[in-house]
């Protein structure tokens, strides 16, 4: 069985000060360690290494520009991490600062095997590893949804018994609780259609740059990969051990009859979109219907400025059809664009044949 894998978000691990909260991450750690003296691996996600640098620096509000992001989690990192190692290490548990970032996840197939050795490896010396996202290398990743896209993957990676996302709230509601007194408690999911019609802001805390709709994809990601997921209020005591045993505790999410690779989902869900292909019926059709790579031939547009290894939505006449990482920049594709594959390969002959491979495409 795999470890239950517990995300707590910057708005329930700070203050608005940038300070600790001492008593949620208390009762965290508490509920983390009775999971683990009862033999159950557990792996804390943890976002606020940028609200606490800008508690320790005295910032009244968010930094915007990257290298101050960057910064500020530089600062609080360490800092941050050092009160889970105490809370944890008073139930006589050891624990481990892992810093993670997307690539390493979702990059090249090494650095994903090398992430998930380290975790076995934890857990089979029973260590609690602590995971954030490695901000101050992190570039675009630095906004993505508070570590909520982060947590889904890390289940995802250690094949997770269950995904529990710590809030400020209840759960998931039919609005925001905050604006619409009428909103009303989503105890179950079991078909993420039935959501599309609630309104799930992406609002933010003065800390975190998450919100409920990051919360509900990423939920939505792990029970793509068979993991059952609970969205619960973190302030909550009790939460955790309420989630874990399976009790009615804010909004749980069952897992889907599909299964998907990390890697698609990691692309559909969380890598953003650089630049825009625009493609002919033909390629639209045989990337929906034949699962075939998309090639020069087949594009009719390319819209932006990407580089190769990016990614980029493929559309046909105003409809997405996917998501893609480019096999090319955005200059050299708009060379080769129309044009059959050994007209391109005569034109650009150090560059690969498709626009975009098939094993690097997702459809919505």
């Amino acid at each position: 069985m795999g470890p239950v894998v517990i995300k707590l978000g910057s708005s329930i691990v700070a203050d608005d000060a940038g300070q600790p909260r001492a008593d949620v991450l208390r009762h965290v750690c508490d509920e983390a360690a009775a999971l683990h003296r009862a033999g159950r691996d557990v792996v804390i996600v943890t976002s606020g290494a940028i609200a606490r640098g800008m508690g320790v620096m005295r910032f009244a509000e968010r930094p915007t520009q990257i290298e101050e992001l960057q910064a500020a989690s530089a600062v609080g990192q360490g800092k941050l991490y050092a009160v889970y190692d105490e809370l944890l290490r008073g139930h006589g548990i050891t624990s481990a600062q892992v810093l993670l970032t997307f690539h390493d996840l979702s990059g090249e197939r090494r650095h994903y095997l090398n992430a998930r050795q380290t975790l076995r490896t934890l857990h089979d010396w029973r260590v609690v590893p602590v995971v954030n996202e490695n901000d101050t290398t992190a570039t675009d990743e630095i906004t993505f949804g508070d570590n909520d896209f982060l947590a889904a993957q890390v289940a995802i990676l250690t094949g997770a018994e269950l995904l529990i996302l710590l809030t400020s709230t209840d759960g998931l509601y039919t609005a925001d609780p905050r604006l619409d007194p009428d909103a009303a408690p989503v105890a179950l999911v079991e078909d993420f259609a039935a959501l599309e019609g609630l309104d799930i802001r992406q609002t933010t805390t003065t800390h975190g740059s998450g919100g409920m709709r990051s919360k509900v994809v990423a939920a939505e990601m792990a029970t793509a990969a068979g993991i059952p997921a609970v969205i619960a209020n973190g302030c909550t005591p009790g939460a955790i051990a309420a989630a874990a045993a399976g009790e009615a505790i804010g909004t749980r999410f069952a897992p889907q009859a599909a299964r998907y690779s990390s890697f698609k989902l990691w692309l559909k869900y969380a890598k953003p979109a650089h630049g825009t292909i625009r493609v002919d019926t033909g390629a639209a059709r045989a990337l929906r219907e034949g699962g075939t790579s998309l090639l020069p031939v087949g594009v009719v547009a390319v819209e932006g400025e990407f580089e190769a290894g990016d990614a980029v939505d493929v559309v046909h006449d105003g409809t997405t059809v996917g998501k893609g990482i480019a096999s090319c920049g955005a200059a050299d594709l708009r060379r080769v664009m129309g044009l059959k594959t050994d007209a391109a390969r005569e034109l650009l002959p150090h560059r690969d044949e498709e626009a975009i491979h098939r094993d690097h495409f997702v459809l919505a």
